[in-house]
C-alpha cells in the first residue's frame, strides 16, 4: 500500500499573541508545526502500513522552516517525505494549494491519499475536496474508522447524529476526523532516525507549474484582515451569600438575554 499524507504547517496558536488595540495576531517568532487532524492522518497511515505493508510518503507545503518542522512527521513513522517549498507558491488560496499538491502527487504514484478533515488554523476544509476533484479520485469525508476490502476501502463516516458506512475503490483520496485514532509520540530512537530517512524538495520549476499558475497571482481569494473576536469585559461583581450570588447571576444572564426564566 503507498500512502500519501497531505500535511499543512501552521503557527503553534496556544503561542500566539493578539494587539489589544488592532486586535491582529502577532505570529513573527510563533514555532510551526503540523496541524492536530493532519497527524491524525499520518498516525491512520502509519498504522495501515503496519499492517499492510508498503510505505507513506509525507507531502507538505510550505515555507523553508518545512525542514525542520517535517522531522516530526518522519519521526512518527512516514518513511520518506516531499516538501513542496518555492517563493511562487506563497499566499496560494485553496484551489492553487490543491493543484500544486495535485501535481506532487501525480508525480510520486500511490494507492491512498489521506488528509485531516480540516486545518487548525482556518478550518476552509476545501483542500481535501479540491485535491480529489482535480485527481479525478472518489474521496470520503469525515471518516472516524478505516478498513480494506478486496480492491477497496470501507469507512464509518461521522455525520454528528449518525455514522455512515460507505465502500469506495482505490485508488481514493479520505479525510480524517481527530476519532480516528491517538497520534503517537515518537520516542528519541524513532527522533534521532527521522534525519536518515529520504527527503526531497520540489520546487514549481520540477512541478511543472509556472509563476503565474500558483501563489498570490493565481489565488482568486484575497485576504483583507485577520482579527481576534472583539471582546468586552462586564465587570459585574457579585456579593452575598450562594444563594444570592446565584439569584444574581441568574438576573444578569436573563437580562443579557443568555438565559430565559
Amino acid at each position: 500500500m503507498q500512502i500519501v499524507v497531505c500535511l499543512k504547517q501552521i503557527p503553534d496558536l496556544q503561542q500566539i499573541r493578539i494587539k489589544r488595540d488592532t486586535r491582529e495576531p502577532v505570529l513573527e517568532g510563533v514555532p510551526l508545526l503540523f496541524g492536530d487532524m493532519d497527524k491524525n492522518a499520518l498516525e491512520e497511515a502509519v498504522r495501515i502500513v503496519e499492517r499492510e505493508g508498503g510505505k507513506v510518503t509525507a507531502l507538505a507545503l510550505g515555507s523553508p522552516k518545512l525542514r525542520d518542522t517535517i522531522k516530526e512527521a518522519l519521526a512518527m513513522g512516514a518513511d520518506e517525505a516531499v516538501l513542496l517549498i518555492d517563493p511562487a507558491f506563497a499566499d496560494s488560496d485553496t484551489s492553487t494549494t490543491a493543484k500544486i499538491l495535485a501535481k506532487a502527487i501525480e508525480k510520486i504514484e500511490c494507492d491512498l491519499i489521506l488528509c485531516g478533515e480540516g486545518s487548525t488554523d482556518n478550518y476552509s476544509g476545501q483542500v481535501p475536496s479540491r485535491l480529489a476533484e482535480t485527481l479525478g479520485l472518489s474521496q470520503v469525508t469525515y471518516v472516524r474508522k478505516l478498513e480494506f476490502t478486496e480492491g477497496g476501502l470501507r469507512a464509518t463516516r461521522d455525520m454528528e447524529e449518525a455514522l455512515e458506512v460507505v465502500e469506495a475503490p482505490l485508488p481514493a483520496l479520505v479525510s480524517v476526523t481527530s476519532e480516528i485514532n491517538e497520534p503517537r509520540l515518537p520516542s528519541l530512537i524513532q527522533i534521532l532516525r527521522a534525519s536518515k530517512k529520504p527527503l526531497q524538495e520540489w520546487t514549481g520549476e520540477e512541478l511543472s507549474l509556472s509563476a503565474h499558475e500558483v501563489g498570490k497571482e493565481a489565488s482568486s481569494l484575497e485576504v483583507i484582515r485577520n482579527l481576534a473576536p472583539e471582546q468586552e469585559r462586564k465587570n459585574i461583581i457579585l456579593e452575598g451569600k450562594i444563594d444570592e450570588v446565584v439569584e444574581q447571576l441568574t438576573d444578569a444572564l436573563t437580562r443579557e438575554g443568555v438565559i430565559a426564566r
